[in-house]
């Protein structure tokens, strides 16, 4: 394994974490170190030995910083392939010696448009020099080592205790900086983007956080990767105790967040197989749980449960008799991860300021659909704006469940009614391919609780007939989006029965 000797390096940093001890290590090895600006003072100000830049070119730093290091006897010393004799040959001549460590690190371009900065401020802490430095010694790897992270410190100490790197070592660093240098673009290309009000190209970054035991199912192989500019999602939960999460539970659990998180008040979610077989709210997280839960507990066993609100001792108390495959939370009380522990197979995750994304991808052959995510925020979503189609007034507490149900229903695989009494899901039709048979699932699921629950439907009813089984089954009040061409049919049915049918003008579809 040969390793190439670092006798001279480079060093401009932004971040100064760890530099005094980098700078010291340097000159510990003999090697010769060229600095800028800030680099170089500190470095001088711990008394390690550097020469400036700008002494080395003859040439000022100027343009406020904009330029420095973008001279030919700079990039002449990154770029010459130190094997090849004409190189080699053309620097003496031109007196430049070559570079064997390059360590750049690059304004925080990301974390100055996240702090709210003019426009101006943004534009200034764009690097030029720093990536174009960065590239050249990526690509010129098989002579130069580059860092381009403060993290990778340990790894250039361990490499200079070894006497250098190997060429393989330097091809991972020259991976690694590409990618650095691709992120900060797409930043910058983003922002400008934004800024501009352009939509026609997209770009992300995704970093592995593991690989997993298989996929959706058991021959499949499968990943989780961690998007770096969504950093409140399901793949940021901490996980204190249980097994690895699958492929099934990470999506499972990410449709139980959406659907606790669609409530403003205490809600459980209860998911099976992407769809909810309990969604309540309630006073208090427990009664929430144990509302949700009460909706189907055959389907509930093995589920995901999500809480919008900090899991009590309480609910920690009745979850750890069913079992679950994974509960996520904001929070826990003092006590509560001790219960849920009990069982060892759990999965017990803590998730801080979650939000719901603003967008949605969904990958396609060949391609990618993005779309707005389907919040539960239009004019048509608050009762004070529904349309009263047939039936009499009706109490204040029908609406809050009506409310209940429409804000559910979205949670629900479409061809989707959900059926609810005393803010829980009391019976859920999921996923059929006409909604009928989806109001024929949600009756037989509630059972006896269908008297006296009012229903949502997450579109239109395109015949009278889904409305009917709703009807016969004893629902007393529905909502639903309306627009359909047969709507006065639809009305009539619901006039002649006396139960009151609400339009909102807005739908819910969830295909995914």
């Amino acid at each position: 394994m040969v390793r190439k000797k670092i006798s001279r390096a480079l060093v401009s940093v932004y971040d100064k974490t760890g530099l005094v001890e980098l700078g010291k290590s340097l000159e510990k090895n003999g090697i010769e170190i060229l600095s800028t600006g800030s680099t170089a003072k500190t470095l001088r100000d711990a008394g390690v030995a550097v020469i400036p830049v700008e002494e080395y070119t003859g040439f000022p730093e100027m343009l406020g910083g904009r330029v420095k290091t973008l001279h030919p006897r700079i990039h002449g010393g990154i770029l010459a392939d130190q094997n090849d004799p004409d190189h080699i040959a053309q620097l003496a001549a031109q007196n430049i010696a070559p570079f064997d460590l390059i360590v750049i690190n690059l304004y925080p371009f990301t974390e100055t448009i996240a702090s709210g900065a003019k426009f101006e401020e943004c534009i200034e802490q764009i690097d030029i020099g720093g990536p174009s430095m960065l590239r050249g010694a990526a690509k010129n790897h098989n002579s130069v080592a580059v860092i381009s992270d403060p993290s990778q410190y340990e790894i250039l100490n361990t490499a200079l205790s070894a006497g250098g790197f190997t060429l393989a070592e330097r091809r991972e660093l020259a991976m690694k900086t590409y990618r650095k240098t691709a992120e900060y673009d797409i930043a910058i290309s983003e922002w400008l983007a934004l800024e501009l009000d352009q939509s026609d190209w997209r770009a992300k970054v995704w970093k592995k956080i593991s690989d997993l035991r298989y996929g959706e199912n058991p021959h499949q192989s499968a990943s989780v990767f961690l998007d770096s500019a969504s950093p409140s999602g399901i793949s940021n939960a901490t996980q204190h105790h249980g097994k690895e999460m699958s492929f099934n539970n990470y999506t499972d659990a990410d449709a139980a967040l959406r659907a606790a998180y669609d409530h403003s008040e205490p809600c459980v979610a209860i998911i099976k197989h992407a769809n909810p077989c309990g969604i309540a709210v309630a006073k208090d997280i427990a009664s929430a749980h144990a509302a949700a839960h009460a909706c189907d507990p055959v389907s509930a066993f093995g589920g995901v449960v999500a809480a919008n609100r900090n899991v009590s001792v309480a609910m920690a108390t009745a979850l750890s008799e069913i079992f679950t495959e994974v509960v996520i939370a904001p929070g826990y009380e003092n006590g509560a991860i001790d219960i849920l522990a009990k069982k060892p197979s759990i999965r017990i995750l803590e998730i801080a300021n979650y939000k719901i994304a603003d967008e949605e991808f969904r990958p396609i052959s060949g391609g990618m659909l993005i779309q707005e995510t389907d919040l539960i925020n239009a004019p048509g979503d608050t009762s004070a704006n529904w349309e009263q189609v047939s039936g009499g007034q009706v109490s204040a507490d029908v609406i809050k469940d009506l409310e209940f149900a429409w804000r559910s229903v979205r949670a629900v695989k479409s061809n989707a009614i959900l059926l609810a009494k005393a803010g829980a899901s009391v019976g859920v039709g999921m996923g059929q391919v006409n909604r009928v048979d989806s109001a024929k699932l949600a009756i037989d699921r509630a059972g006896d609780r269908a008297t006296g629950s009012v229903a949502a439907s997450d579109a239109f009813f395109p015949f009278a007939d889904g409305l009917q089984i709703l009807i016969a089954a004893g629902v007393t009040a529905v909502v639903a989006p309306g627009g359909s061409v047969r709507d006065a049919e639809v009305i009539a049915a619901a006039e002649s029965a006396g139960i009151a049918m609400f339009f909102t003008g807005v739908r819910h579809f969830s295909h995914a």
